[in-house]
């Protein structure tokens, strides 16, 4: 049975029968870093099949066109997009991560502030990709995540959306964009899914926040809830400490929960939560919840990229450090700085040729403009010696 990008294929084939070119394509299910298509006659078939490969025959004494090559270098001038049309998986939905939580299958989420981080976070296979407001720390040098501003969100959104195809995107909600009423959250989350090109919105807070989760769910929002430690809201909290800890606050984490959910929240965060009361809420829960720092109880599990591997030294309890990618990293750039010191950087394979016939040319025109450079020089300093001779004679005469 032909598949679409075949049956797109052969349907432009037909659209250009009449030229003089004939077209072969193949197309490989390989999954290698290079997909792209050399024909301009079928610019129009990447977009079907991004992985196909083009061969151009030559007719009616036509210039061969070069074959193309099966490796493609990147540039840093020019992101890699070729790449994002490698994935093997399916895209992330709602409906998949509602049956990975049937399926008792645990639920990935890594958050991503640009487009290397949210294009490594999709590569990696990561159910759900979180652009989330700690980025005003980790990646912004702000003193706390009630700093960065909607437009700033965006932003980094956008960026990250650029590197996302599978994974399933959800973007936080800064502070003060949707506590003031359910309408300004409205407002302020349709920008997020328009602009910043994310799928879900995420905000802090318990049953005070469900009016506002039902209304942006009326309209089509999808929302993840958050509950327990609320980064937002660590003043009134006095500090960053656990929650849910005596028996009373513990209730009342379950009641906000299951408001939540009421509510509309397609899953639920739980942060700096006792294993035991996460475990529970969990269990009496008909949705996912993600735990950080939460226990393996959990439905699913969420890390900030940065903490996880190791950028930036100390990091909480609850974050394992898969990588200590800050020691590498300054490695790397203090190795870069002694071979440009020492001149063994860059070298020769570094460097681009010259055909050998392009450079004696050039070398040639040097000397001429060298010779006619000195051949000027010497006529002005001869008459620069003439005008010092004069001098002398210019003012004897006056005097």
């Amino acid at each position: 049975m032909a598949t679409p990008a075949r049956v797109a294929a052969n349907q432009l084939r037909r659209a250009f029968g009449q030229a003089s070119t004939k077209r072969s394509c193949a197309m490989p299910r390989s999954t290698s870093s290079v997909g792209f298509v050399a024909c301009p006659a079928l610019k129009l078939f990447d977009s079907v099949a991004p992985q196909s490969h083009c061969t151009f025959h030559s007719t009616a004494g036509q210039r061969p066109t070069k074959q193309p090559s099966t490796q493609r270098r990147n540039y840093s001038s020019r992101p890699p997009e070729a790449e994002h049309h490698h994935h093997v998986r399916q895209k992330v939905t709602l409906a998949t991560l509602r049956k990975l939580y049937k399926r008792r299958e645990p639920i990935t989420v890594m958050t991503a502030h640009d487009f290397p981080t949210g294009t490594l976070v999709d590569k990696a296979g990561i159910d759900m990709t979180l652009v989330g407001d700690s980025l005003a720390m980790v990646a912004l040098g702000y003193t706390s995540t009630s700093e960065i501003t909607l437009d700033e969100m965006l932003h980094h959104c956008r960026a990250v959306a650029r590197g996302t195809r599978a994974s399933f995107l959800v973007a936080d909600m800064p502070f003060g964009t949707y506590e003031t009423s359910p309408e300004q959250a409205v407002a302020n989350a349709v920008r997020i899914l328009k602009e910043g090109k994310a799928e879900a919105v995420k905000l802090e807070g318990g049953r005070e926040m469900a009016p506002t989760i039902a209304r942006l769910t009326q309209v089509g929002i999808p929302v993840l809830g958050h509950i327990g430690l609320t980064p937002q809201r660590q003043a009134s909290l006095g500090g960053y400490k656990v929650q849910g800890k005596s028996a009373a606050k513990a209730m009342v984490l379950l009641e906000d929960a299951l408001a939540l959910q009421k509510a509309g929240c397609y899953a639920i965060v739980l942060e700096a939560v006792p294993e035991p009361v996460a475990r529970h809420i969990t269990n009496v829960l008909s949705v996912p919840t993600i735990g950080i720092g939460a226990g393996a109880g959990c439905s699913g599990q969420v890390l900030v990229q940065q903490d996880m591997l190791g950028l930036y030294g100390r990091v909480p309890r609850f974050c394992k450090t898969y990588r200590n990618l800050a020691d590498e990293i300054v490695g790397a750039l203090k190795e870069y700085s002694a071979d440009v010191k020492a001149g063994t950087f860059p070298s020769e394979e570094h460097c681009y040729p010259m055909p050998q016939e392009e450079l004696g040319k050039f070398m040639k025109m040097i000397g001429q403009q060298d010779h006619q450079g000195k051949a000027a020089a010497a006529v002005e300093n001869n008459n620069n010696h003439k005008e010092e001779q004069q001098k002398p004679v210019a003012e004897a005469a006056t005097a």
